[in-house]
């Protein structure tokens, strides 16, 4: 089965696979080009589009934020 979900909030839209892109984006940048995606073991990502954020916690010990809408 195939899935994907959007996120709509006041006149703006993201897919979830932009999102990902994104995060993923942020884990290799924030290692000074050391990382790759391959070493991302986990991710959890919490979205609060009220406060336009995506709030993550990468390999379950770093955490950070990025703007959901750009």
């Amino acid at each position: 089965m195939k899935s994907t979900y959007n996120v709509e909030f006041a006149g703006n839209q993201i897919e979830s696979k932009e999102v990902i892109a994104r995060a993923k984006k942020v884990w290799v940048d924030a290692g000074n080009k050391n990382r790759k995606v391959k070493d991302l073991k986990t991710m959890d990502l919490y979205l609060k589009p009220e406060e336009n954020a995506v709030y993550y916690v990468f390999n379950e010990e770093e955490s950070g934020s990025f703007p959901l809408y750009e």
